[in-house]
């Protein structure tokens, strides 16, 4: 089964995913990049035909449940196609698989059936975390900061009889987030308590007083939807809170473990891209009168190269293997996986670029887009600075206890 999941996700990669990523960089102006004609939605639609926006959604509720390694093969696949596009059809299903999580049968029924029978994109998930002031120090818990008044959140969710208003902006780097119809949103239910008096609702994003920003203009991931979302107002009903304070730690963990493993595996499969074409192009590359992959230091970059990616792809799914169904996860495996392979990814695709030369930054070769695919993975999901002193907290914690 899991040689049939590669080939038939690496056959959507390739015929579906590469030709769209290479039209929706080129487009200058992103909200054309997401208008009715744009081949973003020809991907969409493919995707939900193929059930993939219900690949993290249990097959208890109907979806393709993938876990553990046949999700990193999944990935991995589809990062391999476009890391941009990956992230967005992942993210597609993340609130609904977060529903889900819950087990909540009623809302379970309400929300997450009619996603899983949709065979359209008429429903796209998102993910709103970051805020304009807060962005990677959301995800710090355990840490003293974590808990500091001053640093509460910025949308803040206010109780009002069977309801919660809800108040706030959430940042440009929400992914999918000028495209997406709900949102697994990250509120302040009790700002006195800072970050640990969080919680996380599921929002419907056609509600009155829901407005989206445009479109994010970006170096990378061009194909990836990306922008702010405001909030003025905004009531839900109270059943939508789906973790309060007292969960919302640990609803934090499992997000981040998933998410950042998912991250490592989607951008081993960019690094792998960036590692094929270079290894490609040196074959049919003729200097010194022969092709450069005869040359010793060429060879020398090209197996450093393969080793990254094969390290990248232990890593990845060791960490999607590990944390499946543990609980409470062990969210330092998820973290060394993103910021692991994403700086992987960028190094890999640095030594291809340089593989190619002055050609490296022409764009009629695909390596400079992948070269800045990669480098927006540093950053997205969490800063990987940031990340690594989160897993050195996990470290130091469990070698303690």
């Amino acid at each position: 089964p899991l040689q049939t999941l590669k080939k038939s996700v690496h056959e959507f990669a390739r015929q579906v995913l590469r030709p769209a990523d290479v039209v929706l960089d080129r487009i200058d102006d992103p909200a054309k990049a997401i208008a009715p004609t744009s081949p973003l939605w020809e991907v969409m639609r493919a995707a939900y035909a193929q059930r993939f926006h219900t690949a993290l959604i249990p097959s208890t509720c109907g979806g393709l449940g993938l876990q553990g390694i046949a999700l990193q093969i999944a990935l991995e696949e589809l990062g391999w196609g476009s890391g941009g596009l990956a992230l967005s059809i992942a993210v597609a299903g993340f609130p609904f698989s977060l529903v889900a999580a819950t087990g909540n049968r009623a809302l379970i029924d309400e929300l997450v059936t009619p996603f899983v029978n949709s065979t359209e994109p008429h429903a796209i998930g998102c993910w709103a975390i970051t805020e304009p002031d807060h962005g990677s120090d959301q995800f710090m818990a355990g840490t003293p900061q974590f808990s500091d008044p001053k640093i509460a959140g910025q949308t803040v969710a206010r109780a009002d009889g069977d309801s919660y208003v809800i108040s706030g902006q959430k940042s440009a780097w929400v992914s999918n987030g000028t495209i997406a119809t709900h949102a697994v949103t990250f509120l302040a239910i009790d700002p006195s308590r800072g970050m640990a008096g969080n919680g996380v609702a599921f929002i419907p994003l056609n509600l009155p007083g829901v407005s989206k920003d445009k479109p994010l203009d970006k170096l990378g991931q061009r194909a990836l939807n990306q922008g702010a979302i405001q909030f003025n107002n905004v009531r839900i009903p109270k059943r939508y809170l789906l973790f309060g304070p007292e969960a919302y730690a640990a609803a934090l963990d499992q997000t981040l473990a998933l998410t950042n493993a998912a991250m490592g595996a989607a951008f081993t499969g960019v690094a792998r891209a960036a590692y094929e074409e270079a290894l490609a192009y040196t074959k049919g590359r003729v200097q010194g009168g022969r092709p450069i992959s005869e040359h010793q230091l060429v060879q020398r970059e090209l197996f450093e190269m393969f080793t990254k990616v094969e390290t990248c792809r232990a890593l990845s799914r060791a960490a999607l293997a590990y944390n499946d169904g543990s609980q409470p996860p062990a969210l330092e495996y998820s973290i060394a996986s993103k910021v692991y392979c994403t700086q992987v990814a960028l190094e890999v695709a640095d030594s291809a670029l340089q593989l190619f030369g002055g050609k490296g930054l022409s764009r009629d070769f695909p390596i400079e887009r992948i070269y800045r695919d990669a480098r927006a993975s540093l950053i997205e999901d969490g800063v990987n600075d940031v990340l690594a002193l989160v897993g050195a907290r996990r470290l130091i914690d469990r070698s303690a206890s």
